[in-house]
């Protein structure tokens, strides 16, 4: 697994809607991204949790923009007029993560469009696998586009990692506010969907993701642990909840029983 690496050549317009203000910008190969800046909001923590929960989706067969590594030069902020802009580029010299715009794509609406119930239920324990806190009605962070459904935005995933002690007690909890995710009502086939993902990850390609966390990133919360253990550490969690799957599966049903 590798990401291509573009290099920022133009801000186009802020995203305002994202609390961490991500933009679309272009890049030197000509397509825009949607960009997110690693000084902005939870920094590359954000990142990190991003790339790890787009490619995990991405090898249980569910569809994700192209994520990106963008470069943004420290000259690139200078002539933007926005004090709060600026600032932002400028603290985000350096490597960034994007992911490739789609252009017409609209907001998921789960009063308008209703999903295949294997599906609904896969994104589901995606989710809990993840910890993703962030896919609720108020904020899907899915869109439709060409008549088909595209996730985004995995950064408020593995929220574990903001307070890294307790790793492995966070690896085989449950994953309780599954009660607020937006196709819970819908995912009435969470066995099958766990029966399905589950041999998909195995530890040979949870490393394969755990390896495309750059060491930039890794290095930059002044910890003195080496990136390689920090890396492992992701790793040894992913690994270690597919273990536990039945747990938070078990809570997702429970959960469904109560709406």
């Amino acid at each position: 697994m590798a990401l291509r690496t573009v290099n920022v050549t133009r801000y186009v317009t802020p995203l305002r809607e994202g609390g961490s203000l991500p933009a679309i910008v272009e890049a030197d190969d000509g397509f825009l991204y949607v960009l997110k800046f690693r000084g902005a909001g939870q920094g590359v923590k954000a990142l990190i949790a991003d790339v790890i929960g787009a490619e995990t989706a991405r090898i249980l067969g569910l569809k994700v923009p192209e994520l990106v590594f963008a470069v943004v030069d420290e000259a690139f902020g200078r002539t933007e007029p926005d004090e709060e802009i600026q600032d932002l580029l400028k603290a985000s010299t350096g490597l960034n993560l994007a992911v490739h715009y789609l252009s017409g794509a609209i907001n998921y609406d789960p009063v308008v469009n209703r999903l295949d119930p294997l599906l609904a239920s896969k994104i589901v324990w995606l989710d809990c696998l993840l910890m993703n806190v962030d896919r609720t009605a108020r904020n899907t962070n899915m869109l439709m586009w060409h008549k088909e459904l595209w996730l985004i935005d995995h950064g408020a995933s593995l929220y574990f990692h903001h307070n890294q002690t307790h790793w492995r007690e966070a690896a085989i909890k449950p994953f309780i506010q599954v009660k607020d995710h937006v196709l819970l009502s819908q995912a009435t086939r969470l066995d099958e969907a766990d029966a399905v993902l589950r041999p998909l990850l195995t530890p040979e390609r949870i490393a394969s993701i755990a390896a495309l966390i750059p060491d930039d990133w890794l290095g930059d919360d002044r910890s003195e642990e080496p990136p390689a253990e920090k890396r492992s550490m992701y790793a040894q969690f992913l690994e270690l909840r597919v273990q536990h799957s039945s747990t938070f599966v078990n809570e997702a049903r429970h959960a469904a029983t109560l709406i």
